[in-house]
């Protein structure tokens, strides 16, 4: 497989910074990084554009830090609720994603990329109380404590609800009740039968 040095002129996620020498594939290099420009062949000439990127790295990674800190204080001020549809026994209907985070996050004047956002579980089922890792940069990663509620009351199942027991206790009892007059008026009704009989 040809590998081709390159010059990387722009950040590339997976491959490296503004400034960095690389070596990737030939076809890569050719068909992708040259014509979009993010990065050029290594040669003689082109090594003078190497301090130059590294200033313009540097001085781009100072602002993402800074630009981080600053996101980061305006999370600690921030506390997220969530309200959603619940059924029987408190089960959330849909879940709680990455994407819903950013996007509230987003309403509060807060944003980044919500790829940003990473749930340590995958989407949120359950209600309760939760935490997401925001990785704001390669140094700053922001802890984001955030809770899911019903937005209905939540009903319990008809074995956890106690209320529900006793009245269906109460109905079984009038249906006995009512067998058991049932079954000592038939004899009556039968004896009066005999005795028109014997008449």
């Amino acid at each position: 497989m040809a590998l081709s040095e390159v010059l990387l002129l722009k950040p590339v996620e997976n491959l490296g910074a503004e400034g960095d020498q690389i070596k990737v594939r030939a076809g890569y290099a050719r068909n992708f990084l040259f014509p979009q420009n993010i990065a050029l062949p290594v040669s003689r000439a082109n090594r003078k554009h190497i301090e130059a990127l590294k200033k313009a790295r540097s001085a781009r990674e100072a602002k993402e830090l800074e630009s981080a800190q600053s996101i980061v204080a305006k999370l600690t001020e921030i506390h997220l609720v969530f309200a959603v549809k619940t059924g029987e026994g408190g089960k959330m209907f849909g879940a709680v994603t990455a994407i819903d985070i950013a996007s509230k996050l987003s309403e509060q004047g807060v944003t980044f990329d919500r790829k940003k956002v990473h749930l340590p579980h995958g989407s949120v089922k359950g209600l309760g109380k939760h935490v997401a890792h925001i990785k704001l940069h390669n140094e700053i990663t922001h802890e984001l404590e955030f809770e899911v509620v019903s937005e209905n009351p939540i009903e319990l199942p008809p074995e956890e609800n106690p209320e529900a027991d006793a009245g269906e206790t109460e109905g079984r009892k009038g249906k006995r009740e009512y067998k058991r007059r049932d079954k000592k008026e038939r004899p009556r009704a039968d004896a009066s039968a005999e005795e028109k009989k014997a008449e």
